[in-house]
């Protein structure tokens, strides 16, 4: 005969299993505050190389590649070449070792980019990096002022020190890149040829001594030239001008951080033809035009500094000659960039 709802007793509760398991779920997580720290040297697909601090100061050493996934809890979040970890698991770096990545600690400096200049998703690029080294040619490609443009209004929004390192002079001579961006107070470092054929990278390389620096460019200005004469155990692959577009093939696929031989470390990364400045302030964009940033002194206030700005003094600037013989070049740019992000 079946019981009746009033014969059972507390004796007779049976709980349901857990479906989830039956471990309780904690928001307490482990603590990894001991946890070693390394440098992101490289990526690539889902696996990440680092190499582990071995001072106070937090400079990398050159000792074995630790190969990391990353911990759930960060699937969301951009890991770059540059970035700082802490690491739990086996981090000896030994063959078929893997570690996890469990904390990424607060970045110094972030260079990004967007697709264009009204695409709110951002990519990272590189993080903690000293010096963006925007790496051009005199020609085969023919210099892209507006690339170069964008790429230094993105190092200054950064925080990051901008240089112009100048390839394949021994095609043309050095006068049209000097006379754009001398008066910014850029760097200008010449990296041409030697009577060998080798790149000559002496003064480049004392530039980068004890630095993290990135190079940016376009595809096949010499960056991987570069890097390989730098760093000669890089392996970097070079290519040839497109005879027809006039533009690079794109030789490197990924960005990788490399050890200088006069210390400090090198990022190569792969030929843009695009860099989307979505996320840069428009106040921020007149620090990559320093030869015009006196002028605006006279500007009404809130001026927007575009063409059809009444009372922008940028006009009577140029006019005068105050900014060069490339000033009206210069202002036609920045101008573009400002309507870009404001339109």
């Amino acid at each position: 005969m079946p019981r009746r709802y009033r014969d059972f007793t507390e004796d007779d509760y049976r709980p349901r299993p857990n479906r989830r398991g039956s471990r309780p779920r904690t928001k307490e997580r482990p603590d990894h505050s001991d946890a070693p720290v390394g440098m992101v040297v490289a990526v690539d697909r889902g696996r990440y190389r680092a190499v582990a601090e071995h001072d106070e100061a937090g400079a990398p050493a050159e000792g074995p590649i630790i190969t990391c996934v990353r911990a759930s809890r960060l699937r969301r979040q951009a890991i770059v070449p540059g970035d700082r970890v802490r690491m739990a698991g086996d981090t000896s770096g030994e063959d078929g070792s893997l570690a996890r990545i469990v904390e990424v600690l607060p970045r110094r400096t972030v260079l990004r980019r967007s697709a264009d200049d009204t695409d709110p998703t951002e990519r990272v690029i590189v993080a903690n990096a000293d010096q963006l080294v925007v790496v051009t040619a005199t020609a085969d490609p023919e210099p892209s002022w507006g690339l170069i443009d964008r790429t230094l209004t993105a190092a200054f929004d950064a925080g990051i020190t901008p240089l112009l390192a100048v390839t394949k002079l021994d095609l043309a001579p050095l006068d049209a890149i000097r006379e754009r961006f001398e008066a910014t107070g850029v760097e200008i470092v010449p990296c041409g040829f030697d009577d060998g054929g080798r790149p000559r990278i002496t003064a480049l390389a004392g530039v980068l001594a004890d630095r993290l620096s990135v190079l940016v460019g376009h595809s096949g200005v010499g960056k991987s030239t570069l890097m390989n004469a730098l760093v000669p155990d890089a392996g970097r692959a070079t290519g040839a001008v497109n005879e027809v577009t006039g533009r690079g093939r794109h030789t490197s696929s990924s960005a990788v951080c490399l050890p200088l031989r006069g210390g400090g470390w090198l990022i190569d990364t792969p030929g843009v033809r695009s860099f989307g400045l979505a996320h840069v302030d428009a106040h921020n964009v007149l620090a990559a035009f320093g030869e015009l940033v006196p002028a605006t002194a006279d500007c009404p206030k809130g001026c927007a500094h575009l063409a059809d700005s009444a009372g922008c003094a940028l006009d009577a600037w140029v006019a005068e000659g105050r900014a060069g013989e490339s000033g009206p070049a210069r202002l036609a740019s920045l101008r573009r960039l400002l309507g870009n992000l404001a339109g």
